[in-house]
């Protein structure tokens, strides 16, 4: 990445994690509702069978909502596992065994290492990845935290399964940019559900 990119990026983050700690509890869990209820009535998310969808942290939208409606509409459910510089999407059964997941070094909850659960990728794939992020265009363009999870995730869901999984980032209001600075490594959204201030959809 040429240092000018990777300098802007650095700045927006900068920028965007400002936003993001400038917000209240109270913004955060009325926007957070709101998106649910647009992923929710979603056709993407209707039509989708095997979802992955990330554990939110204080910071990102809050995903406890989609994650009891996966169970309640008995959709399979995939949770992201970190381990190093790589990203799997594992099965996750039911509320009790979200309940039951260890905590990383971050304070988020996934499955452990060595814990035997299925891998989306070596099952079937996916029909649906809900995406966190820090920035978005409305348009599609992400910037993520730096470390590439996301984005070669796509691109291995492309290499083992057959069509592209649809993508939907999940976002506050005070995260969408004008512009998001991108490289040809960068993955494009195919939807960015923005949550509202309560006047507008």
């Amino acid at each position: 990445m040429a240092a000018s990119l990777k300098q802007v990026k650095t700045a927006l983050r900068r920028e965007l994690k400002k936003r993001l700690a400038s917000m209240t509890e109270a913004e955060r869990t009325k926007q957070s509702n709101f998106i649910t209820e647009r992923l929710i009535e979603h056709p993407a998310y209707q039509r989708s069978q095997r979802v992955s969808v990330y554990l939110s942290m204080p910071e990102e939208v809050n995903t406890m909502g989609i994650l009891h409606h996966i169970f309640e509409s008995n959709k399979a459910c995939y949770i992201p596992q970190y381990i190093g510089d790589q990203m799997n999407m594992l099965r996750l059964h039911s509320m009790d065994d979200f309940n039951s997941l260890p905590k990383t070094k971050w304070n988020i909850k996934q499955p452990a290492e060595g814990d035997d659960r299925e891998d989306a990728l070596a099952t079937g794939g996916l029909d649906l990845i809900i995406i966190p992020g820090l920035g978005f265009s409305k348009r599609g363009d992400r910037l993520g935290r730096g470390k590439g999870y996301y984005d070669n995730y796509q691109r291995r869901c492309m290499e083992t399964q057959s069509g592209k999984p649809y993508t939907i980032a999940l976002a506050y209001k005070e995260q969408i940019c004008d512009e998001v600075p991108v490289s040809e490594f960068d993955v494009t959204i195919d939807d960015v559900l923005i949550g509202s201030d309560g006047d507008s959809g």
